[in-house]
């Protein structure tokens, strides 16, 4: 397929983690979809992370089929760095202040995209949303703004220790359309193809918070902000479970903190007492919902409701 007419810039972080960057770069080499730019921040790596980055953007550039990242495409834009950061979200926001592309996708070391022909099906998705959108606008008050979907998220692999993989079926096109959503769980940012023109509306990654500033800026986007967030069935990326942002283990009460603090920070203290309260039994209905098993619950609850009325039960 020809040069698409939407840019992608990949962001990839990384601190000495030579093998894994190799990995994602290899990945990222091996996409049909040539209309990428790929911005590599690298915080100063004292393992031969930046020779591999030098192997990579020379590989590209004379389209070697001889060696690794073997590819038949030159690479125009690479845009790298390595310098010292301030952590995950200051090396993140490094790479959108120099992204370009038209959509921004969050590719860290270790994590690699699940197959070459990922980011072409992501952008035929991208274009086929978009035309049923527009078709949409024309019966509805809603409006594509700036031509195209604010976020686009697919699937995420799981890779445990680099043998064990799980699929993370993120779910429906209408899982984030409620409050709940982010209360209890977040969109993974690997997946997702987010908007360039968000990062200047809702700001950059909270470099305040050490694990949770992308869950954050999701709250800010989608849950207050309204923005659209669109599921389509494609396996996106392979994830690194063994990663800082691993939801598991030493890093769950890191996770529940932060998340416990933004929330009591933009909810009132009745609203917040209510997600507590109710967030456990709404999950129960939306899975017994979600496998059609709701209609026999709440014929129980209306036999219950007219034992009540007529004093059989109290």
């Amino acid at each position: 397929m020809g040069k698409g007419t939407m840019k992608l810039s990949i962001i990839t972080i990384n601190y000495n983690n030579a093998e894994g960057l190799r990995r994602t770069l290899e990945s990222v080499a091996a996409q049909t979809y040539t209309n990428i730019e790929h911005v590599i921040v690298d915080g100063a790596s004292t393992d031969n992370s930046v020779d591999v980055i030098k192997e990579y953007v020379q590989r590209f550039k004379i389209g070697d089929l001889q060696e690794s990242f073997r590819t038949d495409k030159k690479l125009e834009n690479v845009i790298w760095l390595s310098e010292k950061d301030n952590g995950v979200y200051h090396a993140m926001n490094k790479g959108i202040r120099k992204a370009s592309g038209d959509y921004i996708q969050i590719l860290n070391s270790g994590d690699m995209l699940a197959a070459p022909d990922v980011t072409e099906r992501m952008m035929e998705a991208m274009r086929q949303f978009e035309i049923v959108d527009w078709q949409e606008s024309f019966r509805t008050d809603k409006k594509l703004e700036n031509g195209g979907i604010p976020i686009l998220y697919g699937n995420m692999l799981k890779s445990y220790d680099g043998k064990k993989v799980v699929r993370d079926n993120c779910g429906s096109v209408n899982s984030t359309d409620s409050f709940m959503y982010f209360y209890r769980g977040t969109l993974n940012h690997d997946s997702a193809y987010i908007r360039r023109d968000l990062f200047d509306k809702y700001g950059l990654y909270n470099e305040e918070m050490k694990i949770c500033s992308d869950w954050e800026w999701y709250v800010k986007a989608i849950a207050l902000g309204g923005e659209k967030a669109v599921y389509t069935n494609i396996d996106v990326t392979i994830f690194d479970m063994n990663g800082v942002s691993e939801s598991g283990g030493k890093n769950a009460e890191l996770i529940k903190k932060e998340r416990r603090e933004y929330l009591e920070k933009i909810l009132p203290v009745t609203v917040l007492r209510d997600y507590d309260a109710f967030s456990f039994p709404i999950g129960q209905y939306q899975r017994l919902k979600r496998h059609h098993l709701w209609g026999g619950v709440n014929f129980m609850e209306r036999v219950l409701f007219k034992l009540e009325k007529w004093g059989v039960i109290k």
